[in-house]
């Protein structure tokens, strides 16, 4: 169980490339990042990352009408059918060559992908177990160049896609006799969208100019006629075989499929039907002022007749149609929008930002942000994991500190005072204070109560910091610069500098405090590491020799052992209170670096050079995390110094390095076909005029990054690890499928037995034999069938091996459960009867005391959050009521004074008529 850790979530990077989706309820946007897909629930405001990925970056999503499965296809056209339900991959497919789009029918039996200049029409999956899951029906042809998007009509009769030669085809997904194909003109630059009105053939497309075309159909939906089957053959006889011979050559069968070629003769009984015509009804103009530029993401809401479109410069638009009324224009973003979509009711825009890997979800009419979250731009350098591991904070070479919440997984603060690369983030130990080290040559401290940054430290002269530390007590911080080879001291509380500390002869590539004592130990490409002595005038207590040049530092939480990673490849372990070396662990050829594409060198060579540049200490001080310039995380065993395990981060091949060889169907008497840039323009829809070149910007490059991880911290509570990679921040959690981890079996320790154990009342053997079995269901159903007022009594008789157990399953269950009360009084119990013993364990149960920490302060956010809204709510009424109450005395007082005034009249008009009488 101790190393059962599986991916759990990435954060760090909300959206990539490709289109997004919203899910059937309208309630979450389905994002794809890099080679996995997010989903981002905008009701409860959490994201999840499902469990799957793909060989390279996903490039579009097709979702199905009932919002069950999805088809995800990568840059190269590898297929994954996944179920949303299970979270689970159902079936592989590739389509061999890179897909622009993929459409459902409304319907769910058919969808459509378009790769290249062809239409495929397959069968869509069914509910029930298939040998295929991917049946090609029929392929259509009459695109000369590539197609772009695709929509159908709401029967689910017919679709229209459009291509990159300006030109727009309706196909028939049966075979209509009156509708075959049809191909409409109009623009002059690429397609981007087409849309069908609302139970019509009537038709809108957009081109990448700017340019909207409304056309209309002379026929209904209903109109539309199937082609007559034709009898069963006959035998033939001698006249009729020339005739069957030109019959066949009609019709076009492959091993794939129908063809229906735009070429081919429409079937058709003139007598009968009248083909489908279009006509162009009118032409709209977007940028008629010039204000925009390239239209690169359009999207049509049909109940609403509302047309979303998105600019390469950030702006958003809202056109009623077809009188293309404009109703709301935004800019929301400086870079190019590159995918626009809608949920069902048309409340809610979700618009995907490539360039900065923005993802925004608009409410257009009441104009507000629903969702809006943004990834670092650039890779992320280092991350800390909060004391109690509710948040993680993360730096990036944007020189943005973001702050998430691994609950929600987040990022609900950014702090943007830093002008150059974020190296290095810590929280101090109240965790409410974030400080970080940057290249611009200042140390900040921001305040997570106010959000603001309160300290900025710096140096007499300009440096560049690379390291930080700050020790236990949270009053003094330390940074090392890489250039001048100092470390710098200074004070939290007056920001002043203390000291400088000198010694090194290298670049300091980090720093540590001791978590017991006051003790700075720093590494340094001077091969040493040395510990300075924070009490006694800041002197060097100890220098530790290393093989070669030091690379990374860190302390095991109780401060006891020291473990340093080297350029050589290798981990040591030292005894800081002796200045001995305990043990060392080679771990080159455990990294097994890949081959980058422009290597000359194979893997195996490159392994020499390479080292691990991030280490951790799990939360038990038992294991320790190195990562480097690689794919691979290791988690060694301090005390038999031995390999435990290794996760794989990633699998994408769109980053470089991945593989061990190259692959030799790309290479060439010219080199690597993989170095070739094709030189099609950047496809960002930007237009850079040049001297012969009739498209793009052709001095514009791509290139692949190189998957590495540049930080790993463990989580305080024991229960989860992170990694900063290429791919973004990766969180690893313990498998709650593990399910079956005994501890002391015996042949009597079966559930009949604890169930019996039940049955006589017998609460503390039922809870002894329920952990030692050790499963999570049945030690919760014994647990829960204790008596309320029989906890404290249970609580003083268990053995103290169990106490430990106890609190642990506690801790987790408070997490998620919602017998707030009821784990509550065992948590309370345990800590007063036990709480003497627990202390002397204090280094040991730290992880499991932080993780019922970080439960009780999340129910507590909760509660607060509810108690303080349903006080609001109280007062309001109280007061309503009130207001109310005056209201109607007031009316009440003028209803007796016109009672009084009315009496009096009546006595006075009785008086008159007894007087005149």
């Amino acid at each position: 169980m101790k190393f059962a850790y599986r991916f759990s979530n990435l954060l760090g990077a909300v959206y990539r490339q490709g289109n997004l989706s919203f899910s059937k309820d309208g309630n979450a946007v389905i994002s794809p990042v890099g080679n996995r897909i997010s989903v981002f629930d905008l009701k409860n405001n959490t994201s999840e990352t499902l469990p799957i990925s793909t060989v390279k970056n996903i490039t579009c999503v097709g979702l199905s009408p009932d919002g069950n499965i999805a088809i995800v296809v990568d840059e190269d056209g590898a297929a994954v059918l996944v179920s949303l339900i299970t979270r689970a991959i159902l079936h592989h497919f590739h389509f061999h060559k890179p897909v622009s789009s993929i459409r459902f029918s409304p319907d769910g039996r058919k969808f459509v992908v378009t790769k290249e200049n062809v239409a495929l029409m397959y069968h869509a999956p069914g509910k029930q177990r298939e040998f295929n899951a991917f049946v090609l029906d029929k392929s259509y042809y009459g695109p000369y160049d590539e197609t772009t998007c695709i929509d159908w009509t709401d029967d689910s009769k017919c679709f229209v896609v459009g291509s990159k030669d300006m030109s727009t085809w309706v196909f028939g997904a049966e075979r209509w006799a009156n509708l075959i194909y049809y191909s409409l003109g109009g623009h002059k630059d690429v397609i981007v969208g087409c849309f069908f009105e609302k139970d019509s053939l009537d038709l809108y497309t957009v081109s990448q100019d700017g340019t909207l075309c409304v056309w209309e159909s002379d026929t209904e939906l209903d109109g539309l006629v199937l082609t007559k089957k034709p009898d069963k053959p006959k035998p033939p006889k001698e006249g009729e075989e020339e005739e069957e011979e030109e019959e066949e050559e009609d019709r076009v069968e492959g091993q794939e499929g129908e063809v229906i070629r735009g070429k081919a003769e429409a079937q058709k009984d003139k007598g009968e039907t009248k083909n489908v015509r279009f006509r162009q009804m009118s032409k709209h103009f977007f940028n008629k002022e010039g204000d925009f530029n390239n239209l690169t993401a359009a999207t049509y809401h049909k109940q609403t007749h509302i047309l979303f479109t998105g600019f390469a410069s950030g702006i958003f638009h809202l056109h009623e149609l077809p009188e293309f009324n404009l109703i709301h224009s935004l800019s929301i973003s400086d870079q190019r929008i590159a995918s626009v979509s809608i949920n069902s009711s048309g409340d809610w825009i979700g618009f995907g930002c490539s360039g900065m890997g923005q993802l925004l979800v608009w409410e257009w009419q009441s104009e507000s942000y629903v969702f809006k979250q943004q990834g670092h731009f650039n890779n992320m350098s280092s991350l800390a994991y909060s004391p109690d591991g509710q948040y993680i904070a993360t730096g990036g070479d944007d020189g943005k500190v973001k702050v998430w919440n691994t609950n929600s997984g987040l990022c609900f603060v950014t702090f943007t005072e830093h002008t150059s690369s974020i190296t290095k983030v810590t929280f101090t130990s109240s965790g409410f204070v974030i400080v970080s080290a940057s290249l611009d040559g200042t140390v900040r401290a921001f305040d997570l109560h106010r959000y603001r940054n309160f300290r900025t430290f710096t140096s007499p002269r300009p440096a560049q910091f690379s390291s930080l530390a700050v020790d236990v007590s949270g009053e003094l911080v330390s940074a090392g610069a890489q250039d001048s080879f100092e470390i710098f001291l200074w004070s939290m509380q007056t920001g002043r500098l203390l000291e400088v500390l000198g010694g090194h002869e290298g670049p300091v590539s980090c720093l540590c405090f001791s978590p017991v004592h006051s003790i700075l130990a720093s590494v340094s490409w001077d091969r040493t590491v040395r510990l300075w002595d924070m009490l006694d005038s800041w002197q060097v207590k100890e220098t530790l020799p290393l093989t070669s040049d030091g690379l990374a530092v860190t302390y095991r939480p109780d401060g006891q052992e020291l473990a340093v990673a080297t350029l050589n490849g290798e981990v040591s372990f030292w005894n800081p209170q002796t200045a001995t070396q305990t043990g060392s662990v080679s771990g080159r050829h455990d990294l097994e670096t890949g081959r980058k594409e422009t290597d000359k060198i194979t893997a195996k060579q490159s392994a020499k050079g390479k080292s691990f540049t991030s280490l951790c200490y799990s939360a038990d001080g038992e294991s320790v995390l190195a990562g480097g310039q690689s794919k691979f995380v290791c988690i060694y065993n301090v005390k038999e110094q031995m390999l435990m395990k290794k996760f794989e981060i990633s699998c994408n091949l769109s980053f470089d390095a991945m593989e061990e060889f190259l692959d030799r169907r790309k290479m060439t008497e010219f080199g690597s076909l993989a170095l070739v840039d094709e030189g099609a323009g950047d496809g960002e829809g930007v237009n850079i005029s040049l001297p012969g070149v009739r498209k793009g910007d052709m001095s514009s490059r791509h290139f692949k990054p190189e998957i590495r991880v540049s930080s790993l911290r463990f989580s305080p509570t024991g229960r989860s690890w992170a990694a900063t990679t290429t791919e973004g921040l990766l969180v690893y959690s313990l498998d709650g499928s593990l399910v079956f981890d005994p501890y002391d079996l015996d042949m009597d320790v079966t559930p009949a037995s604890i169930r019996k154990q039940l049955r006589l009342q017998e609460w503390a053997p039922a809870i002894v034999l329920a952990f030692r079995l050790n499963e999570k269901a049945l030690k919760q159903e014994v647990l829960e069938k204790v008596p309320h007022e029989q906890i404290p009594v249970v609580c003083s008789s268990l053995p103290e091996i169990y106490v430990e157990k106890l609190l642990g399953f506690v801790a987790a269950s408070l997490e998620k459960s919602g017998h707030l009360q009821f784990y509550m009084t065992w948590a309370q119990s345990l800590l007063m009867l036990h709480g003497q013993k627990l202390k002397n364990r204090s280094g040991a149960i730290l992880p499991t005391l932080q993780a019922l920490q970080k439960s009780i302060q999340r129910h507590f956010d909760n509660l607060s959050k509810l108690c303080d809204f349903n006080m609001y709510n109280i007062r309001y009424a109280v007061a309503l009521s009130k207001q109310r109450g005056v209201k109607r005395t007031a009316e009440e007082e003028e209803e007796e004074e016109d009672e009084e005034m009315s009496e009096k009249m009546s006595v006075a008009s009785i008086e008159e008529a007894e007087l005149m009488l």
